[in-house]
């Protein structure tokens, strides 16, 4: 009967020591839980206000309403990559309204993502349809997975594209790596696509049908993969709703764990972490041990001469030692924790129900310049914040509702300065369901907030210096060019006056034609610089090039003699017709012509000759003119297109820069090199009519 009793009693022990390791193991991975869901969200709200601000440049708002401009093409590559190198994303990019990709970060790398689609994608339908989304999936490009956050941008109440935004979660994957225990994170399908296992990654908890499959498959969210095998779990429901315990194979051996899962609902994803059972069957095994050992003692303890007592002594030793070996692991895990708290960027604090501190990490005490000794007890009103306790306790993260989005609020630095704080707070909850006080989490977002404040004011100080810009420039294009037809104008009236004295009819008359027709010349540079100003304005033709380029002889040849300058034409034998503008374009010609006279004035007169060819490249036309002046030097070549860089004393410097827009405006590009035999060659090409 004795024997019976404490085998009772020990098993009852055994029993009473599991359900209470259990207990603690279940408080702890709540806890565990709260703070990689944190983790999570920091990892997203570290970058959130990258896709925003990219989203209000002017230069992608401009390349999305104009994807072929290659110019904002190359200063939205630069702007990318360099704002990639300064905040840590492993890649930005910008798509367009097909799902294009226009711009990239990596833009000069062999995985460029520039000129691929992405119109597959359901993430970036749903950018495109004006919804911002993050997902986690794998590159097609680059083959790497991470996190995606896509931002729509808007011109005004329309979506015109998307900004794309994709972190690699290294410091999780380290973090649940070095965990003791399995921690994976799961996707709305079941999918495991993060987590310290890898031999459960891109394993499903359940049978996908195949249309899911097949939207996988299509979508290409985790690569190439066509099929996700079941978990080899065996899961058993525990006393909690969120806790079951789980069974399988670990490294060819069989273990046991508590599991909990915690919805991720802003993201569609379920965290798990695990904490081994094992822990709790030694407790039970132990406490059976312990209380049977106790028993023992009391029994045998007026047998203490007996030789049995030395073997009782030694078994005595060893649940000493076991026990001490559990609270050495105990304490390894707490502290494991403690310095995983303490390593977060993130300012953390926890209080009681009445609101006063009782823990506060290394961050939050940098954050409002007091020490955690200063801290700690602490009731409203707090030195560093005015606490607004009606606010809080009504907001839905307090009452057992919180989400994704925190509150901002200011705090008062201990030195004066202001701080400005994403403030996300939750319930405490214990292992009965009752609230023990509140965690919150604060991220320092002052440098943000003053970076979003200085790129507002960049940008609208951009605006009024371009807008002045182009006022300016619009001014002297028009004065400069309009220089031409009213020179010409002056002459002929000139020599009508002389005509007119002279009663010479004739001669008169084909003055005053000359006269008209300079002046509608005028009137035609007008109307075309207004349509570069507006190019929904500009009206366009279909054009013969060599009759353009025999208009412009014409008009050229009273100064071709003056300048002692002749021309030598190399012609294609037929040129199909493109579309342009004939005024433009003898703009452009006039403008190297007279460059080119200007450039021979210190040539011997025998040797001034512009040479002028044509010929077609593929699906354009290509014209040449060279001269065989002193050349250009290299490092004066890539500024000439610059507006108002000349290399005359008398110059405006706007010359080549026009003739540099027209031809862009008509699709084409314009060059200079220097020539092997001496000069200068000037080349621009215009596409053909399609």
């Amino acid at each position: 009967m004795p024997v019976l009793t404490a085998v009772l009693l020990s098993l009852m022990a055994g029993q009473w020591a599991e359900h209470r390791e259990l207990r603690q193991m279940s408080e702890a991975l709540r806890q565990t839980a709260q703070i990689y869901t944190q983790a999570l969200k920091s990892l997203i709200e570290n970058h959130n206000h990258l896709p925003y601000a990219i989203a209000r440049h002017p230069d992608v708002q401009a390349l999305l309403t104009n994807p072929a401009n290659q110019i904002l093409v190359n200063r939205v590559n630069r702007y990318l990559s360099d704002l990639q190198a300064r905040t840590g994303p492993t890649s930005l990019y910008l798509i367009s309204k097909t799902g294009m990709v226009l711009a990239a970060s990596n833009w000069n790398t062999d995985r460029s993502f520039v000129g691929h689609s992405y119109s597959q994608r359901p993430y970036v339908r749903e950018a495109l349809q004006g919804r911002r989304s993050s997902v986690y999936g794998f590159g097609s490009i680059s083959g790497i997975h991470g996190l995606v956050t896509i931002e729509p941008v808007r011109h005004g109440k329309q979506v015109i594209g998307a900004v794309a935004l994709k972190v690699i979660p290294d410091a999780l994957e380290s973090a649940w790596t070095n965990s003791a225990t399995p921690v994976i994170l799961r996707d709305d399908r079941g999918i495991i696509f993060l987590g310290s296992v890898p031999d459960w990654l891109f394993r499903s908890s359940r049978q996908l049908p195949p249309a899911e499959l097949a939207e996988l498959s299509q979508t290409g969210q985790y690569g190439k993969r066509s099929n996700f095998d079941i978990l080899p779990w065996r899961m058993e429901h525990a006393e909690e709703p969120s806790e079951y315990r789980l069974q399988t194979t670990l490294q060819n051996r069989p273990v046991s764990f508590l599991a909990l899962d915690s919805r991720v609902p802003e993201l569609g994803w379920t965290l798990t972490v695990t904490s081994d059972l094992a822990e709790a069957q030694n407790a039970r095994l132990g406490a059976i041990v312990l209380t049977a050992a106790v028993l023992l003692l009391g029994g045998l303890y007026w047998q203490l001469r007996n030789p049995r007592f030395a073997e009782l002594r030694q078994h005595r030793l060893k649940l000493e030692q076991r026990v001490q070996q559990r609270t050495q692991a105990i304490e390894e895990h707490n502290a494991f924790l403690k310095a995983m708290e303490n390593s977060l960027p993130v300012g953390i604090g926890v209080s009681d129900p009445d609101w006063r501190i009782v823990y506060v990490n290394p961050a939050f005490c940098e954050m409002v310049g007091y020490s955690a000794e200063e801290l700690l007890g602490l009731q409203p009103p707090y030195p560093f914040w005015l606490f607004d306790r009606e606010h809080l306790e009504n907001s839905p993260a307090l009452r057992g509702n919180p989400g994704l989005d925190g509150y901002e609020s200011r705090f008062t630095h201990r030195e004066g300065h202001e701080v400005i704080g994403m403030i996300y707070t939750a319930p405490l909850v214990d292992a009965q369901g009752g609230y023990w006080g509140w965690m919150s989490s604060v991220m320092d977002i002052t440098a943000q907030k003053q970076a979003e404040a200085r790129q507002q004011l960049q940008e609208q100080q951009l605006q009024r210096s371009a807008h002045l810009a182009s006022l300016g420039e619009i001014a002297t294009t028009m004065a400069h060019e309009l220089n031409q037809p009213l020179m010409a104008l002056s002459n002929f009236a000139l020599a009508a006056r002389t005509i007119a004295s002279r009663e010479q009819q004739p001669l008169l008359t084909s003055a005053l034609d000359d006269i008209v027709s300079q002046a509608q010349r005028a009137s035609d540079i007008v109307k075309r610089i207004r349509s570069l100003i507006n190019t929904r304005r500009g009206t366009y033709e279909a054009c013969d090039v060599h009759s353009v380029l025999s208009d412009t002889l014409t008009m050229l040849r009273p100064e071709l003699q003056r300048h002692q300058t002749h021309t030598k034409m190399q012609l294609a034998d037929t040129l199909p017709q493109l579309r342009g503008d004939p005024v433009l374009l003898q703009q452009v010609l006039i403008n190297l012509m007279q460059n080119a006279m200007q450039a021979m004035l210190g040539t011997p007169p025998a040797q001034r000759v512009i040479d002028i060819i044509t010929f077609r490249i593929e699906s354009s036309i290509q014209i040449q003119v060279g001269d065989h002046g002193p050349g250009i030097p290299d490092a004066l070549q890539k500024r000439l297109f610059e507006p108002f860089f000349s290399t005359k004393t008398d110059g405006l410097g706007l010359g080549l820069n026009i003739c540099h827009t027209i031809i862009e405006a008509h699709g084409g590009s314009l060059q200079v090199a220097n020539r092997a035999e001496g000069g200068a060659i000037f080349f621009f090409s215009l596409p053909l009519t399609p």
